[in-house]
């Protein structure tokens, strides 16, 4: 049996006017923010997706969907990860499973965690039980801390009989 591990990385500006999407769900931030970007800026898919892609050695997210590309302005990402899905299939591997941490000092993420989880698992044709999402604040330090950011570190486990 083969195996891959990748890892994945994304942050993205906090600025008003723009909503805040992580894991497919609608947030509110108490200061009115939302994370700026081309698509819809949701860390947490960007990070499970570049983890998805480094497993198999494809590449990073900004690859297959460049935001210097107008077709991808505001997309949902959790419509992308199904894309970064079929390109795990079409090269005969599956998921294990994915684990990932969002760090953030606000909103609270708890409350979000099972929505979060049901929502990428559909797309990604798995069991919520093979996707972990956890928080953390930075303690005030950093630009997580200070609020000028979120981001998010993911790693996927993939297998191919």
């Amino acid at each position: 049996m083969n195996i891959r591990v990748g890892n994945g990385y994304d942050i993205h500006r906090l600025v008003p006017g723009r909503p805040l999407i992580l894991g497919g769900q609608t947030l509110e931030h108490p200061g009115g923010l939302g994370l700026d970007g081309h698509s819809d800026a949701d860390v947490l898919v960007h990070a499970i997706m570049d983890a998805l892609l480094g497993a198999l050695s494809l590449g990073d997210i900004g690859k297959y969907f460049p935001p210097t590309d107008p077709k991808w302005k505001g997309a949902d990402s959790l419509v992308l990860l199904e894309q970064v899905m079929g390109l795990v299939r079409e090269r005969g591997w599956s998921v294990v499973n994915v684990d990932s941490v969002v760090i953030a000092e606000r909103p609270k993420i708890k409350p979000h965690i099972e929505a979060m989880r049901a929502a990428i698992a559909e797309r990604m044709g798995l069991d919520p039980e093979q996707v972990g999402v956890k928080a953390t604040t930075n303690e005030k330090l950093g630009a997580e801390g200070r609020e000028e950011g979120i981001s998010c570190q993911a790693v996927a486990l993939l297998t191919k009989p």
